[in-house]
């Protein structure tokens, strides 16, 4: 799912969208990363194996929020040239989605209009949002789906003895 994100990422036509689109964009995106979130809650409490599902549901909820920023980002300088220090690509946006996410910090490429830089601030506070939070609901799932079907962990969960798991003593 990541591979066929980031292959459309690179592959749809951005180029004819405009100024007001980015920020619309944001907005309808992160609309749409919380229901998709929501979604992938409910399914991994109704899983047959949880913790599976989850990592599965937190990398799918993480890849859809990078394009989304990555994708306004390059819409927004397309937009409105300058709004950033230097041209950006979509490599380049993709590069400075995963530079704010990662809280690296900037040197080669920063925000320079004021649209950039909002979209910057909720990228950073969304993200904190996203780690924080989604860790503790996933959790809350997967304890939720490991009642439901019993409490007993197996091996093909990623819980159970052997070397994925590494059996009950690691704390589960």
């Amino acid at each position: 799912m990541a591979a066929g994100l980031l292959t459309a990422y690179y592959l749809l036509p951005l180029e004819e969208y405009r100024t007001g689109g980015a920020l619309t964009l944001i907005a309808c995106g992160l609309l749409a990363v919380g229901l998709l979130f929501a979604w992938q809650v409910r399914a991994i409490a109704r899983s047959p194996y949880p913790r599976l599902r989850a990592v599965e549901s937190l990398t799918l909820t993480l890849v859809v929020f990078l394009v989304l920023f990555a994708t306004a980002y390059y819409l927004m300088d397309r937009a409105t040239p300058g709004s950033f220090t230097e041209p950006m690509n979509r490599t380049d946006s993709l590069y400075y989605t995963l530079t704010t996410f990662t809280t690296v910090g900037f040197g080669d490429i920063t925000a320079r209009s004021e649209a950039g830089r909002v979209a910057t601030m909720i990228q950073m506070v969304v993200g904190l949002l996203l780690v924080g939070g989604a860790a503790r609901v996933l959790t809350t799932a997967v304890e939720v789906g490991l009642r439901r079907r019993g409490g007993e962990p197996s091996a093909s969960d990623g819980s159970g003895a052997g070397p994925e798991g590494g059996g009950r003593a690691s704390g589960q």
